[in-house]
């Protein structure tokens, strides 16, 4: 039987183009939201959650998306400010208009046109209404022109970055005033607005390229939530009205105190977060040659670096306590794990080169743990063709093949013979397309297989095998392993940089997505972290615009 014709397709300009209204999001400092294929309109705020909903009418296709803009037939358009909280309204009409109670909703024609202003406030929405429906236009072309950033690709390839440039970018979130209030994870994560260590991290390689202020502010907001002891959250709780609310409630209810500790933080304690600030601080010192925010820094990279000798088992790595508390935020890996310690090794590697200039007895002493550590690594967690994904505290071992211990080659833990035979076994297994013994035919990466062998190693949706992290399909990591062939310069580097996105346009989803899985459907829209393939064609730009020559490439 012939696959049903995608719902959207991409133009020779980079647009989206669809004959019925797509699942559309949006997102702008202050304003996010999402049209379904009803017509129907949400409106929120970061920060305060939705704030009201109503109906479009008088779409009709064919349709176009660019970012943050929504173009129909005869002149019809949906068009987000970049600047403004509102939306601009031209050649349709708004209808059922609903306001909620946590914040401020007003629409009001302009001629033909209509305004659509919110906030948290009646203040915020009248500076909507101020906005010039011409500025709004005129804004709006030029921030389509600044996230078409690949402009020579192919109509695939060309879209894929304009909405990964576009999700970084509307990632970027403001308060009332204008000031910066993080990153945010993507469309679903407005209350209580938070921005996360790890989602930050992998989001700032595009925006280094884009908004390289951004990414100082971004580093500096993470750093001021790791305690003295170098301990951190999952993510940090920004100010203002929603984060009061969460925490009454945080003070109020058992379940919620047990996962957020203090005030200002998500999810406390995570195991991964501490080394994604020494990451980011080497990442950016890299990008602009001035070390000037690691000496601001040092105290707190020092403390991490710290923090993770204490957490050494006999063999000098660090071991993750039995909890949920890393990206795998539903599996309760445990004891050494594949993903952590190559970030370990990475933020080492980040420490030692910092520290020659800034503290030259750290850098002699992490240059000789990241020894210690690769010897360790490859002693204890290699098997054969890859590394496992976890060897519990009890010296058991998760050996299925997990994307994510792609850190291990990243961060260069893992010997050149290892990684390459590494990638053998990820094309291999985890490549949709050549593995023919899960049941979902060809949709783009597993991130896990086969399933995890324990049951009481997962919650959540995690416990459903080919869901989350149990073998769902995750863009960021498709990234990663993309990345890796590129820097080797080894062929079937497109498949994992581009399925995931011809399966979002296959199924009408009009931006990367947060995940998905074939039986069970999509995680957030506009997800930030999932600019990283649009990053990563950025970088190897002009090999991915020669083309890969390996179109199905041999695993091994």
């Amino acid at each position: 039987m012939d696959s049903p014709a995608p719902k959207l397709r991409a133009t020779a300009e980079g647009w989206l183009q669809s004959d019925n209204v797509p699942q559309w999001p949006f997102m702008t400092p202050a304003l996010e939201g999402e049209l379904t294929e009803a017509g129907e309109l949400s409106l929120g705020r970061w920060g305060a959650g939705e704030i009201g909903r109503l109906r479009i009418v008088g779409l009709a296709g064919p349709f176009a998306v660019a970012p943050n803009r929504l173009s129909g037939a005869n002149g019809a358009a949906v068009i987000a400010s970049p600047s403004a909280p509102a939306l601009l309204l031209r050649g349709v009409r708004p209808d059922e208009i609903r306001q909620n109670s946590g914040g401020r909703l007003v629409v009001e024609p302009r001629g033909d046109d209509w305004l659509v202003a919110g906030g948290v406030d009646a203040d915020e929405a009248a500076r909507g209404l101020a906005a010039e429906p011409a500025r709004i236009l005129a804004e709006a072309d030029a921030y389509a022109r600044r996230c078409d950033q690949l402009p020579a690709a192919e109509p695939l390839l060309r879209s894929l970055v304009i909405q990964g440039a576009h999700a970084a970018l509307s990632s970027v979130r403001a308060y009332p005033d204008g000031a910066f209030a993080g990153l945010a994870a993507g469309l679903a994560y407005a209350t209580p607005a938070r921005t996360y260590f790890r989602d930050g991290y992998w989001t700032l390689p595009i925006l280094q390229r884009l908004a390289p202020a951004t990414v100082v502010a971004e580093i500096e907001l993470l750093a001021s939530r790791v305690l003295g002891d170098g301990e951190a959250p999952s993510g940090v709780i920004l100010a203002g009205a929603h984060a009061d609310r969460f925490e009454q409630r945080r003070l109020e209810e058992l379940a919620l105190a047990a996962a957020h500790w203090r005030r200002g933080e998500w999810w406390s304690d995570h195991f991964d977060s501490p080394l994604f600030l020494v990451l980011a601080v080497g990442d950016q010192v890299a990008a602009s040659g001035d070390d000037a925010l690691a000496r601001r820094l040092w105290p707190q990279l020092t403390a991490v670096f710290e923090r993770y000798l204490t957490l050494r088992g006999p063999d000098g790595l660090p071991m993750k306590p039995r909890n949920d508390r890393d990206w795998a935020d539903e599996v309760f890996r445990s004891g050494l794990v594949s993903y952590d310690l190559g970030l370990w090794v990475g933020a080492l590697d980040v420490l030692a080169r910092l520290g020659e200039t800034i503290a030259p007895n750290l850098a002699v002493a992490a240059r000789e743990e990241a020894g210690r550590a690769r010897a360790a690594i490859d002693r204890k967690l290699w098997r054969g063709d890859a590394y496992v994904d976890y060897q519990r505290l009890d010296g058991t071992a998760e050996d299925h093949l997990a994307l994510d211990a792609l850190m291990l080659l990243r961060f260069g833990a893992a010997p050149e013979p290892h990684a390459e035979a590494m990638l053998g076994a990820i094309a291999a297994r985890l490549e949709s397309r050549r593995n023919t013994v899960q049941p979902y035919g060809d949709f783009g990466m597993l991130c896990a297989w086969p399933p995890f062998a324990r049951p009481d190693d997962l919650r959540a949706k995690s416990a459903f095998p080919y869901r989350y992290h149990n073998g769902g399909e995750w863009p960021w990591l498709d990234a990663v392993y993309a990345a890796e062939r590129l820097r080797r310069g080894l062929g079937g580097w497109r498949y994992p940089l581009t399925r995931w996105w011809e399966w979002c346009l296959a199924q009408g989803w009009a931006g990367p997505v947060e995940h998905f899985s074939v039986p069970f459907g999509r995680g957030s829209l506009l997800q930030a972290w999932s600019s990283l393939p649009a990053a990563v064609a950025l970088q190897f730009a002009e090999v991915v615009l020669a083309g890969d020559p390996e179109a199905d490439p041999d695993p091994a």
